[in-house]
């Protein structure tokens, strides 16, 4: 006995004796109404996972909707914050050329120190919406080939062409190679060392023009940095490449007589921004009144104290920016360009949610604010 029965085990029960055919005819309508009711079961439960997945499939249907808005075939990641309207694609043309263009402040993506990820990263960047990207031909420090292929891989991915990027690289004089992997000859003068860099990196690049070409750093002496500066010149004759400009220059008299000496003029200073160069006052300075943009490197990392202050996160905070894109918004406001080397995709998104604000002229911060923000950071009339 299972417990299912409900006569006694010691009581025999003897079948009734029913003829065959209506046996049979009992037997096929048991079957039928076991059927009908399997029947009614499905369909009901089918009804409601129609119900559920339609629900669902709406939901899904809805998200991919939201997506693409939000990242179309450029890129562009739609934003709202407060009251605002969402920025969507028809709005804003995430590329170089319009964003140079229109003469807004952007964010460039940096790639030093990111070895052998640097190919993924900057496909990321880019689906996240970045379209100016550095290098140099310094294999001590960058990866310039990763980001040929990133850039390259990702444009093909979303639709893009090369005029929607801009690429900048660097010549890194032989001081700051390693001697184990120098991308010139390191015997040859130093003119062609300039020449042998370039050619390497239009190759690492994937591309017949360079948007940017760095001098990475002044030379020892005046004469040394004026013959690299004369190549440049050359090869920006040859259409090879686009600018012109100079990093890791704090000395505001070397800017000025690279300034007065060239024929085709520095249009980049790429510069650390921190207290222990009082904010490069005097190199922006010539920069605002020459026409120079000036890059910031480092901008997060060495304001990171800062940064981290009640005030700080409180501002951001009350504009529903995070402490590090405040800082972003503060040098865009400035009419300054920062790097951002992030390797954090939510980061990428952050960045490019507050290039695409300064795209559109939003007003992020006002005169009084960035005066505050000024003060935290110690830049006292810097």
């Amino acid at each position: 006995v299972d417990g299912r029965s409900t006569v006694p085990s010691t009581t025999m029960v003897t079948p009734s004796k029913v003829p065959r055919r209506n046996r049979h005819v009992e037997m096929f309508a048991k079957i039928a109404a076991i059927m009908i009711t399997l029947g009614f079961t499905w369909i009901l439960t089918a009804s409601l996972k129609g119900s559920s997945s339609s629900t669902s499939l709406s939901s899904s249907s809805s998200a991919s909707v939201s997506f693409k808005k939000a990242t179309n075939i450029r890129g562009e990641k739609a934003i709202s914050g407060g009251n605002e309207s969402p920025i969507v694609a028809s709005e804003i043309n995430l590329s170089a050329k319009d964003m140079l263009a229109n003469e807004r402040p952007y964010i460039i993506y940096g790639t030093a120190w990111k070895k052998d990820q640097t190919a993924s990263l900057v496909s990321q960047a880019v689906r996240a919406g970045f379209r100016f990207i550095d290098t140099a031909c310094q294999p001590k420090h960058y990866n310039e080939a990763g980001v040929g292929e990133g850039w390259t891989a990702a444009a093909f991915e979303l639709g893009l062409d090369r005029s929607d990027f801009f690429l900048q690289t660097k010549f890194t004089a032989l001081s700051g190679q390693d001697p184990n992997n120098v991308p010139y000859d390191v015997n040859a003068d130093l003119e062609d060392q300039v020449r042998q860099s370039v050619k390497k990196s239009l190759e690492n690049l994937q591309t017949d023009y360079i948007d940017s070409l760095v001098l990475h750093s002044p030379m020892e002496e005046l004469d040394l940095t004026m013959r690299v500066w004369w190549v440049f010149e050359e090869l920006h004759r040859e259409g090879k490449v686009k600018q012109l400009g100079i990093s890791n220059c704090y000395d505001f008299r070397v800017l000025r007589n690279i300034y007065g000496m060239a024929n085709v003029k520095p249009a980049v200073v790429q510069n650390r921004f921190h207290d222990k160069t009082q904010f490069d006052k005097k190199i922006r300075g010539i920069c605002d009144s020459l026409g120079i943009r000036y890059q910031s490197f480092w901008t997060l990392t060495a304001n990171r104290k800062t940064l981290a202050t009640l005030d700080w996160k409180a501002m951001a905070s009350g504009k529903g920016l995070t402490p590090q894109t405040l800082m972003y918004a503060f040098m865009m406001t400035l009419g300054h360009t920062p790097l951002s080397g992030t390797t954090d995709p939510n980061h990428m998104q952050e960045d490019v949610d507050i290039i695409l604000k300064i795209q559109r002229g939003d007003q992020i911060l006002t005169a009084e604010e960035v005066n505050s923000l000024r003060s935290l950071l110690g830049m006292h009339g810097h």
